[in-house]
């Protein structure tokens, strides 16, 4: 029932983002959205290879 967005819905909530922040926001909303990403992703970077480095410099139990 809810498996696919389709190009029309996609346009419709376009549309209402449009209405809602208007033209002169959406460049800044845009912005904002970009770069909350690219944190996001380095921060799972980050974690994934703090933990990696840690475990190969630990020394093995005996």
């Amino acid at each position: 029932m809810f498996g696919r967005i389709g190009a029309w819905e996609i346009i419709a909530i376009l549309a209402v983002i449009l209405l809602i922040f208007g033209s002169a926001k959406l460049p800044e909303l845009a912005r904002a959205i970009g770069k909350s990403v690219v944190e996001l992703k380095s921060g799972l970077k980050g974690a994934s290879g703090s933990g990696e480095s840690a475990g190969q410099n630990s020394e093995p139990k005996r």
